[in-house]
């Protein structure tokens, strides 16, 4: 009974890691249209909102931390006599304490999000400083232009992307969805996970290289915009 409790307080957190990821998500968002309107005062709300995402990524990570301390933890005392239970929290508490200790800011800045926020950023001010001069038709057409050079097909479904990542290490894009499948598929039957395009010497695709990446993100929903006038 007390570890089904242990358990279900995991689960519940494993949701509010997701809940913080879409959060952290609505952010980049809202940045990248600050960036996108050209505000002549968008630097310090752009300024809050990397803050903002800096403090998600370290809750996520200190949620990461508790959860492997306690699988580590319950599993100890669950092969110790039954009382050992009674100093589960301590333990836990202990460990925890320890581990966030040694913990660096600066390593935030690879978060995953974090990385992501930067690169939409950064992407978005290159976009609106090449269209600034440009009247709302032309830039329609840029974007028109711009899309039909992406790929928006995902090499695993074959279907347009919903929330797509790009891998550091080859530039490739997959849906995230469909690329984390592979990876646990791959992962069960202890092989490595290759990426999935045609001719790509990746043989070794991991999650901590999938970057979510807005900026595509944005035009996907853009071209099916246009598409649904059409």
């Amino acid at each position: 009974m007390f570890l089904s409790a242990v358990h279900g307080t995991l689960s519940s957190l494993k949701s509010c890691q997701t809940d913080i990821g879409t959060g952290m998500d609505i952010v980049t968002d809202v940045a990248m249209d600050l960036v996108e309107a050209q505000d002549e005062n968008m630097n310090p709300g752009i300024k809050e909102m990397e803050a903002m995402i800096l403090e998600c990524a370290k809750l996520d990570r200190e949620i990461n931390y508790f959860v492997d301390v306690v699988q580590q933890v319950t599993a100890e005392v669950t092969s110790q006599q039954p009382e050992a239970m009674f100093s589960l929290s301590a333990k836990v508490k202990e460990q925890f304490t320890e581990s966030i200790a040694r913990l660096s800011d600066v390593e935030l800045q690879n978060h995953q999000k974090v990385v992501a926020f930067k690169d939409s950023i950064k992407n978005s001010l290159n976009q609106a400083n090449q269209e600034s001069a440009e009247s709302m038709e032309e830039l329609d057409e840029d974007i028109a232009v711009t899309q039909s050079q992406v790929n928006f097909t995902c090499p695993l479904t074959q279907v347009e992307m919903v929330n797509p990542v790009k891998n550091k290490k080859c530039n490739h894009h997959y849906d995230e969805g469909a690329i984390l499948g592979l990876i646990k598929t791959r992962r069960g039957q202890k092989k490595k996970c290759r990426c999935p395009v045609v001719g790509c010497g990746n043989t070794d695709v991991k999650e901590s290289d999938l970057i979510p990446d807005q900026m595509l993100r944005r035009r996907i929903q853009s071209h099916k915009r246009q598409a649904n006038r059409t």
